[in-house]
């Protein structure tokens, strides 16, 4: 028995550190009718440090998953 397809709901936005206030869950309405939520995450600094610390995020966010 295979592995469901899979879907990686994710955003993405730049914006001035010192203009972020509050940052919420983002919903997401599944078939079924049922609401999930999207956790938000924020990572602050210099590109390069973005870059670095996202990919952490990324294999960290697999690590919880090793069935797939």
């Amino acid at each position: 028995m295979g592995m469901a397809n899979l879907v990686l709901v994710y955003g993405m936005r730049l914006l001035p550190a010192d203009e972020v206030v509050k940052v919420g869950s983002a919903p997401v309405e599944l078939q079924n009718g049922n609401e999930a939520h999207v956790t938000m995450h924020v990572l602050e600094g210099s590109r390069e440090e973005i870059e670095a610390q996202l990919k952490l995020s990324v294999d960290a966010f697999f690590d919880f998953y090793p069935e797939i």
